[in-house]
């Protein structure tokens, strides 16, 4: 028969292990309350920055602050500030750049186009216009003259040809002819281009030019080495020796004629 051993006590908990007990749970749950504020409020602020830089108009294109540079002679400034404006109130960080500037490459005379934000309301378009370089006669029976870029891009019409810009003669439809004039002409310093008062090829290898203010015949020849040619040209034209020359020829630029 087994010893009979008295009833079992239960355990005993102590006060101070149900307070910490009861300390541990109101931790996790504060815990668990920070984490869900945090998030609630990163998601207010992400909303509300995202409204601030999308949508609000505290970052839109304003018309009156679109800068427009590079324009040249023949670009319209007006026709390229009205592109910019069919963007007004929109946000310059939803603003799409690229078809923007491809919209400006739309505008007559535009050759090349940048457009940059300039915070927080403007624009900046930097262009590079298709600037004329020489004026050919129209086909008949037209009486005018066609303005050409150096590419042989047409950039306007002219009754007569603008002050310091050639005219060019070169048999109709002739384009390899009209090319290898162009490609002189874009060569040129400033200094001797305006002195050009018109320019004939009848081969793209027969280029010829007449200075202006009854100076002297320039034969050329062709486009190829053009830098040399202008080299030896401008030290014919200081030698006294070729002072009362009528044409100057440097076709062949290692040796020059005058006569």
């Amino acid at each position: 028969m087994g010893r009979f051993s008295g009833p079992v006590r239960p355990a005993v908990v102590s006060t101070t292990s149900r307070e910490r007990f009861a300390e541990r749970a109101r931790a996790r749950r504060n815990l668990a309350r920070r984490q869900v504020v945090a998030v609630v409020a990163g998601v207010l602020v992400t909303g509300a920055l995202g409204w601030l830089l999308l949508l609000s108009p505290v970052l839109a294109l304003d018309p009156g602050e679109v800068e427009v540079t590079g324009a040249g002679t023949v670009v319209a400034v007006d026709q390229v500030l009205a592109v910019a404006a069919e963007q007004a109130g929109t946000p310059l960080p939803r603003l799409d750049t690229v078809e923007l500037r491809d919209r400006v490459l739309e505008v007559p005379g535009v050759r090349e186009a940048r457009v940059v934000r300039e915070w927080p309301h403007g624009l900046a378009v930097q262009l590079v216009s298709r600037e004329p370089v020489a004026a050919v006669p129209e086909e008949a029976p037209a009486a005018g003259l066609v303005l050409l870029d150096e590419q042989g891009v047409q950039v306007g019409r002219a009754d007569v040809a603008p002050p310091g810009l050639p005219v060019v003669d070169v048999p109709v439809g002739d384009e390899r002819t009209l090319s290898a004039v162009l490609r002189v002409l874009e060569q040129l310093p400033a200094d001797l281009l305006a002195q050009v008062e018109s320019v004939a090829a009848q081969t793209q290898d027969t280029v010829t030019m007449r200075l202006r203010d009854g100076g002297p015949q320039i034969e050329w020849g062709s486009a190829d080495e053009t830098p040399l040619k202008i080299a030896v040209l401008t030290a014919l034209r200081a030698a006294p020796a070729a002072a009362d020359a009528t044409v100057l020829d440097v076709s062949a630029p290692r040796m020059p004629v005058t006569r």
